[in-house]
């Protein structure tokens, strides 16, 4: 029996790892993260041309993009000149076949709100969406030498790769950690404001930036960090609220109780071809299935 944590030997040699991230292809976060992902499989990295930083989930949705070979040491990589996502999306497609998707490592931790816009998150959700399993991992923003966060990183994977029950994790690893905790996002409070400044003709700008949180709560992501931990920290993509949902279906009921009766079950095909025609453009329509002529397909 292999011990807690421990992955097969065997199943390491066929796993199919994508990297991406959202500071860009040439990060020396994305290099560190190939490099050690690199023992845990065969690793494919597909990343943003330029830094697409604090972009979200936004997809490309009104041009084609472009996939093209370069390299990253000994490794494949492909640069796309699109979002975290977009990237997540074609290399899959590329590929054929993913068996997990790791994002990182960023320069500058996303904790608590800044998940909601995080590019590198955004990754990982795509990967999710995709059905796949994913790993959002973030270190310092002022980290300079990547070669003390490898073996936090190889931990992070070894843990995580070998519990089949982990699909979406944001990850953030502070300077000389003390060790892995689980957390909770951190949400009591929104960090983010609205600073004016000039242009050179006299003209108002804005910058939004964040503004620093005090009195975290323990057991969050934010709280693990300032103490020295490793954060891990388990996603989901249903935004349901299930606590208030039912809460307010006790307090001010709707119609549910007719509609259980009106409309049981799936609606009718034409209904939900109806609804998709009038959704807006889905992140996996259009351009990001249609390479341009010449590009890679390997």
């Amino acid at each position: 029996m292999r011990p807690a944590g421990a992955i097969d030997r065997r199943y390491v040699a066929r796993m199919r790892i994508l990297v991406s991230n959202d500071d860009g292809i040439h990060s020396p976060g994305l290099a560190a993260l190939a490099e050690v992902a690199s023992e845990f499989g065969t690793v494919r990295v597909v990343a943003p041309d330029v830094e697409r930083s604090s972009t979200g989930h936004a997809i490309t949705a009104s041009r084609p993009l472009s996939y093209r070979a370069t390299r990253i040491g000994s490794l494949s990589a492909h640069r796309v000149n699109g979002t975290p996502a977009d990237c997540v999306a074609l290399g899959a497609h590329q590929w054929g076949k993913v068996d997990v998707v790791l994002s990182g490592l960023n320069l500058g931790f996303n904790l608590g709100n800044a998940i909601w816009h995080s590019g590198t998150v955004a990754a990982a959700k795509q990967a999710t969406l995709l059905g796949l399993r994913a790993i959002a991992l973030s270190g310092p923003a002022g980290a300079e030498d990547f070669e003390p966060f490898k073996p936090w990183i190889r931990q992070v994977l070894r843990t995580v790769l070998a519990d089949q029950t982990s699909t979406l994790l944001n990850v953030n690893i502070p300077h000389n950690p003390r060790g892995l905790v689980w957390t909770r996002v951190s949400v009591r409070h929104y960090d983010g404001r609205i600073v004016p400044t000039k242009d050179p003709l006299g003209r108002d700008m804005f910058w939004f930036t964040v503004a620093p949180v005090k009195g975290t709560d323990e057991g969050t992501d934010r709280w693990a960090v300032e103490q020295g931990w490793v954060s891990l920290t388990p996603l989901r993509l249903d935004l349901t609220d299930e606590n208030q949902l039912e809460n307010v279906r006790a307090r001010v009921p709707l119609d549910e109780q007719v509609a259980a009766v009106i409309s049981p079950g799936p609606a009718p095909v034409e209904a939900a071809i109806a609804v998709q025609d009038d959704e807006a453009p889905h992140p996996m329509t259009g351009a990001v299935h249609s390479p341009a002529a010449g590009d890679s397909k390997v």
